[in-house]
């Protein structure tokens, strides 16, 4: 198999992806910052790309060519084939389980592959690509009726590990909790940095208490909105619980962490708050704590060594960023 690098659009145009069944009705342009970060492959005739049993956690996009899929092993007849505009790997990727079947090359294929936390984002971020999704598993439900009642609650998981808190419309604690471990591995694997930010909202109880919860509710999800805002298509944000929030920024140094916090820091003390009624609320600051990931960090040493240098913050005066 050959990797011919990061998307670009001499490699591959904006109307090819809008070709794909799982892009149809979507805004390529919406959606291209989180794509382009994605990998084009090419795969020889009888090369396979997934084994029977073999962890995935990617699903590819048939740009060109046709892959076959077979059962027991790569010998064995085809049972299926999937022509350019096709997916393959998704269920892998939803359920995270192992390969159901065998996949390989028909002839020359051109492959876009899509990796597990782009998959989440675009399920977040694009309302068509989740409908597509589940058109894509709802025709596979009518196309296989002996397993109608497994693909139906792969459909309710698919809906359910999303995991999006409902206020904020950012990632949940279980998300991060599930994620955390694998990009803290792949980090340290790569010898890629990778920032964690811990932040949360100054003096929140005392304008719970003042102005209610329906305004604090309102300031949370502008805070949210606020991150979403300023975070590059790569990185990832999580409502941690209560006030208090977890940024996970990829391929960055601490001082890039710093940066990027100040930059969420100032918009969200900039921010114009409106409270349920139309009233204008107090505008509200942010503190936060940044730690890079080292080799001998675990899930918990990093969040643990971020949530210190965000105490450290609100000691220091709070409105500002330790590191």
């Amino acid at each position: 198999m050959e990797h011919s690098g990061r998307l670009t659009y001499q490699e591959i145009s904006q109307l090819e992806l809008s070709d794909l069944h799982i892009l149809r009705r979507t805004s390529i342009e919406s959606i291209f910052g989180l794509l382009e970060h994605c990998e084009v492959q090419m795969l020889a005739p009888d090369a396979i790309l997934l084994k029977q049993g073999q962890s995935n956690q990617t699903m590819y996009l048939v740009l060109a060519g046709r892959l076959s899929v077979h059962l027991d092993n790569t010998d064995a007849e085809p049972v299926a084939f999937l022509d350019t505009g096709q997916t393959v790997g998704e269920i892998s990727v939803i359920e995270a389980s192992p390969a159901t079947a065998f996949v390989k090359a028909a002839e020359l294929t051109r492959l876009l592959a899509i990796d597990e936390a782009t998959f989440w984002r675009l399920v977040e971020v694009s309302h068509e690509f989740a409908t597509n999704m589940l058109l894509l598993l709802a025709s596979r439900l009518r196309a296989n009726n002996n397993k109608m009642v497994e693909n139906i609650n792969l459909r309710m998981q698919l809906e359910h590990e999303a995991s999006v808190d409902a206020l904020t419309a950012l990632r949940n604690r279980r998300w991060l909790d599930m994620n955390l471990p694998r990009m803290t591995h792949r980090h340290q694997f790569s010898k890629k940095p990778l920032c964690v930010v811990m932040l949360d909202v100054d003096h929140f109880k005392n304008f719970n208490d003042e102005y209610g919860h329906a305004s604090g509710d309102t300031v949370l999800a502008e805070v949210a909105r606020v991150i979403m805002h300023k975070l590059r298509p790569t990185d990832l944000a999580a409502r941690y619980g209560g006030e208090e929030f977890c940024i996970m920024l990829p391929d960055t140094n601490l001082k890039g962490g710093v940066v990027a916090s100040n930059r969420i820091r100032e918009a969200v003390a900039a921010s114009k708050v409106l409270a349920p009624n139309g009233e204008e609320l107090p505008r509200v600051t942010i503190s936060l704590g940044v730690a890079c990931v080292q080799q001998d960090d675990t899930p918990k040493s990093i969040l643990a060594r971020a949530d210190e240098m965000l105490y450290r913050a609100k000691k220091n005066g709070r409105n500002r960023v330790e590191a």
